[in-house]
């Protein structure tokens, strides 16, 4: 199949199926593109999520746009991230035609309670999946434990705080603590 209409479809296979957006759709991303399509590795997979979360914009379209532009360039770029958002674009515009009826009907209102605890659910599943592949040194559990436990404080205390400040505070402790690993690595290394 054409590299181009493999990148729309795949992605617009992605954005038709998935509820929830790019945190949800991590586990599918994962799948379709490690495991099925084997157009990144694990490893480049959780660097794109990392980039695609500390740019502006959804992380669905900034990983769909960075993965089309990795196997086709600009069109490809350009193919994934319309694959992405073409099938909830679609789906809005229909809804926004009877918005009213469609929020009235009871069905609908029960089916929205399953879907965020399904979405809640495949947020979850995709956390664990990154944490697998993480490496796992102490340090970057060390690393780990000290965001999960900023978050947690942050929100028992509902504190308003930009998921950006998160990002940044963890890339500099990120960046000391694995200097800081370089830095024992050589002193032990002259040591011995």
């Amino acid at each position: 199949m054409n590299i181009y209409l493999d990148l729309f479809l795949t992605f617009f296979k992605l954005g038709a199926t998935t509820f929830g957006g790019g945190y949800a759709m991590m586990s599918q991303i994962k799948e379709s593109v490690v495991e099925k399509k084997e157009w990144l590795s694990n490893d480049e997979l959780l660097e794109v999520f990392a980039i695609s979360e500390s740019t502006p914009g959804p992380v669905a379209i900034n990983m769909a746009t960075y993965i089309g532009f990795q196997k086709g360039k600009i069109l490809g770029s350009l193919l994934a991230t319309l694959g992405v958002v073409l099938p909830s674009f679609i789906i809005i515009f229909i809804i926004s035609l009877f918005l009213n009826k469609f929020l009235e009907n009871q069905y609908v209102a029960y089916a929205f309670v399953g879907i965020k605890c399904a979405v809640a659910f495949l947020i979850l599943k995709a956390g664990l999946n990154l944490f697998k592949k993480m490496p796992k040194s102490i340090w970057q559990i060390c690393l780990f434990l000290i965001v999960l436990i900023v978050m947690i404080v942050l929100e028992l205390f509902s504190k308003n705080f930009s998921s950006i400040y998160l990002i940044i505070i963890g890339g500099v402790i990120g960046i000391f603590i694995l200097t800081l690993q370089e830095h024992i690595k050589r002193k032990r290394d002259e040591i011995q």
